[in-house]
């Protein structure tokens, strides 16, 4: 049996590790030899590296999916897409949606890993299909966690509801790494007896159970597993390719993955490590094993953003407190997967209940709109008394959201003129309006300054 391995170092390892921060300069020259390496695919773009490149490294996103695709011409590239959230953190209208993963697909993108933070899978169906539509590769995802209501059978359920829709493959989705390998290898077990679609596994690190629990998921029949080049590994990311890939091939696996090529990957690699690390953007925090996500079920970049937050307030001794309200939130709030944009949601409410002194006395809007229905259906039941707090006699809407929401795309392009030079421009503008905007003048001056000095040149130099 052959294992197809998914690397991550280039989207979710950078972003796990050092927040998005890896300019494309960064691996510009290794692109070559990720492609020969043998992986299935590379995970390349979206989750966090749009707005990422927008907001802090002055890249445009759709340029560097352009320039990767120049270099990498063999291998799979594979991104992150968050359903009818697009890569942002509400819902878009369909017409967005579906022209994002057009301009996606034209720009080089082969594998849509396609999931929705509540697993309301209405929210993915217009992705999926225009996916489909475009002949690309669509990836359902089930967002894994535990509670009381998450078991087996619904698990399966979910399984057979994506392949309803058409996907193409299923991913077992584990952002907070608190899989456990007896549950990895049920899970798998019982979606490769329920349905004819191969089954891939995303895990972190965080727990430490993560190379334990990818091994019991291949024995069980998982297709595929998403891991990173070893100096980009462990804590918050994946766990290592060379060492899966070893111990694999020693139980007898073919993995396609040639070791002479990943060695030369991680050398290139260690070095910009060690400058992330002296330039203070490598936490050592997030390279640690933390267990305590399997007692509050947080996902390790959850668990940062806490900290962070009751840094910025001189509260970082009620830290104890807010890990223990986090989970009475997600219960009040029907048990939502900690998952983007979910686990943002319910730290921060979970923080303003312990800052304030009183449960909901303030709430977020972003909790507001999805008590509202906004963003699709919570897997369990809403308390009660926050649902009558906040909505009143107001009744939540059942139907999927996008359905309220008026096409926006063309009068966007026609607001934006001349300051949107492409359809991507104007994508990039729908997702991220303010970052965007301050992107787009900024390449302006860039380009102003580059012409009027070549100018200046050109008259020095024939005098």
């Amino acid at each position: 049996m052959k294992v197809n391995f998914t690397e991550t170092v280039l989207r979710d390892a950078n972003q796990s590790l050092i927040a998005t921060r890896m300019p494309f300069s960064d691996f510009e020259e290794i692109l070559e030899v990720l492609d020969r390496a043998g992986y299935y695919s590379l995970e390349c773009w979206g989750g966090a590296t749009f707005d990422s490149c927008l907001r802090y490294l002055s890249e445009d996103p759709w340029e560097r999916l352009r320039k990767i695709k120049s270099k990498v011409k063999n291998t799979k590239l594979q991104m992150l897409l968050r359903g009818q959230n697009i890569l942002g953190y509400k819902h878009y209208p369909d017409d967005v949606v579906r022209l994002f993963v057009d301009h996606a697909v034209k720009n080089g993108m082969d594998i849509f890993r396609i999931f929705d933070a509540l697993n309301d899978f209405r929210n993915i169906e217009v992705a999926v299909d225009e996916t489909l539509k475009q002949g690309a590769h669509a990836q359902g995802c089930i967002c894994y966690t535990t509670s009381p209501i998450h078991n087996l059978e619904k698990y399966v359920q979910m399984g057979k509801q994506l392949e309803s829709l058409g996907v193409h493959s299923i991913c077992i989705k584990d952002m907070a790494g608190i899989m456990g390998p007896q549950e990895a290898y049920d899970l798998v077990k019982a979606l490769k007896n329920s349905v004819k679609l191969p089954v891939f596994l995303h895990t972190h690190s965080t727990t430490g159970l993560g190379p334990i629990t990818l091994v019991k998921a291949v024995e069980a029949g998982c297709d595929g597993i998403d891991t990173a080049i070893s100096s980009f590994s462990g804590g918050t990311s994946q766990p290592a390719t060379e060492t899966l890939n070893y111990a694999l091939k020693q139980m007898g696996y073919e993995t396609g993955l040639n070791n002479k090529t990943l060695k030369e990957i991680n050398d290139y690699f260690k070095p910009i490590k060690a400058d992330y690390i002296s330039e203070g953007k490598l936490d050592a925090f997030v390279m640690g094993t933390e267990t305590d996500a399997l007692n509050y079920q947080i996902p390790g970049g959850m668990l940062s953003n806490l900290i962070a937050q009751l840094k910025a307030q001189n509260a970082i001794d009620r830290l104890e407190e807010v890990l223990i309200e986090t989970p009475q939130v997600r219960k009040d709030l029907g048990y939502p997967p900690l998952v983007t944009p979910m686990s943002q949601m319910v730290g921060v409410q979970a923080v303003l209940n312990v800052i304030s002194g009183e449960r909901y006395k303030n709430v977020s809007k972003e909790v507001k709109a999805y008590l509202r229905g906004e963003y699709g259906r919570a897997p369990g039941e809403i308390a009660k008394d926050l649902e009558k707090k906040v909505l009143g006699d107001e009744k939540p809407i059942t139907v999927r959201f996008a359905e309220t929401l008026e096409p926006v795309f063309e009068k966007t392009k026609k607001e934006l003129g001349d300051l949107a030079r492409s359809d991507e421009d104007v994508l990039s503008y729908i997702a991220f309006p303010q970052v965007a905007e301050k992107f787009f003048k900024e390449r302006e001056e860039c380009e102003s300054r580059t012409i009027t000095y070549t100018i200046k040149r050109k008259q020095e130099d024939s005098k």
